[in-house]
């Protein structure tokens, strides 16, 4: 069989072995966690769509937010709101009208409400808030349930626990439904005298944010200690779990895993759990909201049942789907790898799986990009970013395939030759120019995540093509000989800040693991390169 029919014979196979590859972590799973009978107890919801938010200018009509309602009294019973005026000053007549009207709209719905009066560090506003918010209770006395004023406001700091008091106090003296506060767990035992003042006790029970963050199974099997202890705490008060809930995407917190399947399992056995005990609750959240995304990361923005199109993400009952679009990533691995492997003339193959490996890396780059796009900082990412991985993927096999060719290189493009470059607006097609952008910026990413990485996520999408291009590197025994400084400073600044991260996550974070470990390699050329230049010069010395 000639060689060209071997590459064609191998290339199909490793199509087949690429839609394999991706099919396995998306097969169906947790079919056998079963939601227990009935619909759940409350939905978190905020009516914001795509391009809203608190400070935009724009707010959904009262018909999305029928139909929104309409959706929720599918699967639950109730929801919560957290402001009577949606916490901004700058508020119109317009949007106050349609959001005081949740209420009614969910009387429509068949649902009932837990009405939030939304506390800041802002007076004025909280007069407002609070006015609003009592109005809204006494003219839907059926429906609101509850009225919960303030949210998290001790863990914010934006007010003293005495003014907390005196608001609290304000609004249960002018209401008929039982008054609540909601704060995370360790704020109530810091200020239990909160309680007095309050007819209901309401924890939030976030696990993924716990400051030594707990896995599915950990958090779930604290849910009962929890509420028997808030029991013990606060005798005769009912205790009333406000949040919780868990991402389908976003950064690995230690052992807490984001995930589609994650966010199903944990729903299904928590409300198993709270039918058992008869623990009242409120899940996190109805809808995904993108605009949280600005102030808690890509896992703020996916806490939804529903994504933010208003698309069911998983079925309460049954199987999940990790990624449900994984067949057109898939077939955009193979298209990719294809491609590659025909930028070589399907001759060598020996690159047949290198240049599969960095299709589906594109793929993987696109599935971390595309679907996160929440401001326009991400767009741009995209925009630049998957272009030039797709660039940097051709030069990388080619350049491979001239290494096993043994025919003569260009001379590199040097770290400071590529900054000149870059100055004069310039974007040099050169393999060590792309190398050189990719290890500077992996070591910026890095360096953000070491100091201010509580809210970003590992950076794998954006350096997964480089991470493979090393990898072809040491395949082929193509290797830097004279870094210089500039590439020097960014690999050794790489690997130690790789080092600094992996400690930080911990050995339980997968996710933190695999990128520092991506990352190492990315620094691993120039390093090597500098110590065998070391290990020459000793020989020298030594007369070796």
């Amino acid at each position: 069989m000639k060689q060209g029919q071997q590459g064609y014979i191998l290339c199909f196979l490793l199509c087949l072995f690429t839609a394999y590859m991706w099919y396995n972590p998306n097969r169906p799973q947790a079919g056998d966690v079963a939601m227990p009978p009935g619909k759940l107890n409350s939905l978190s919801y905020t009516p914001y769509r795509n391009g809203q938010g608190p400070m935009s200018k724009g707010f959904p009509s009262p018909a999305h937010i029928a139909q929104d309602l309409r959706l929720i009294a599918t699967e639950a019973n109730g929801i919560r709101t957290y402001s009577a005026m949606e916490g901004t000053p700058a508020m119109t007549a317009a949007r106050l009208a349609a959001h005081t009207d949740i209420a009614g709209l969910a009387r429509q719905a068949g649902l009932k409400m837990w009405l939030g009066i939304w506390l800041s560090a802002d007076p004025a506003h909280n007069a407002e808030e609070i006015a609003a918010g009592i109005a809204e209770a006494n003219a839907y006395p059926h429906t609101i349930t509850r009225v919960v004023v303030g949210n998290e406001v001790l863990l914010r700091r934006d007010l003293s626990v005495q003014d907390l008091i005196a608001a609290i106090d304000t609004v249960r003296g002018k209401v008929k439904q039982p008054v609540a506060y909601a704060d995370v767990t360790d704020f109530w035992k810091q200020f239990p005298q909160v309680a007095p003042h309050v007819d209901i006790v309401m924890i939030h029970i976030l696990p993924y944010w716990e400051n030594q963050p707990l896995s599915l199974d950990a958090a779930l099997g604290s849910i009962q200690s929890t509420t028997d202890s808030f029991k013990k705490l606060f005798p005769g008060k009912q205790i009333s779990i406000g949040e919780t809930g868990w991402p389908s995407r976003g950064r690995w917190r230690g052992a807490a895993a984001p995930s589609r399947v994650n966010e199903a399992v944990y729903l299904r056995r928590f409300a198993a759990i709270a039918a058992h005990e008869g623990v009242d609750y409120n899940i996190i959240e109805a809808f995904d909201q993108d605009w949280k995304y600005q102030d808690e990361g890509i896992a703020g923005a996916n806490w939804g049942i529903w994504n933010a199109h208003r698309v069911l993400k998983f079925p309460l009952n049954g199987p999940v789907t990790e990624h449900p679009d994984w067949p057109w990533y898939a077939a955009l691995g193979a298209l990719s790898g294809t491609l590659l492997f025909a930028a070589v003339g399907f001759r060598d193959i020996r690159l047949a799986v290198p240049a599969f490996a960095l299709g589906n890396g594109f793929a993987l780059a696109c599935m971390g990009t595309l679907p996160l796009l929440y401001d326009h900082w991400q767009v741009l990412d995209a925009v630049v970013n998957l272009p030039l991985q797709a660039i940097f993927a051709v030069l990388a096999i080619r350049r491979a395939s001239a290494v096993r060719a043994g025919m003569p290189l260009p001379p590199p493009m040097t770290g400071a030759a590529t900054l000149a470059s870059l100055r004069r607006l310039r974007l040099p097609l050169d393999y060590h120019a792309y190398t050189f952008m990719f290890l500077a910026s992996a070591a910026i990413f890095e360096a953000m995540l070491v100091f201010d990485g509580r809210y970003r996520d590992a950076p794998m999408a954006v350096f997964i093509i480089p991470a493979i291009a090393v990898v072809l590197r040491f395949y082929t025994k193509d290797r830097p000989l004279r870094p210089g400084w500039e590439e020097m400073l960014a690999s050794f600044a790489l690997a130690i800040l790789a080092l600094a991260d992996t400690l930080i996550e911990g050995s339980q974070n997968l996710d933190f693991i695999t990128w520092n470990v991506a990352a190492l390699v990315i620094a691993a050329p120039v390093i090597m390169a500098v110590e065998g230049k070391k290990g020459v010069r000793k020989r020298k010395i030594r007369g070796v």
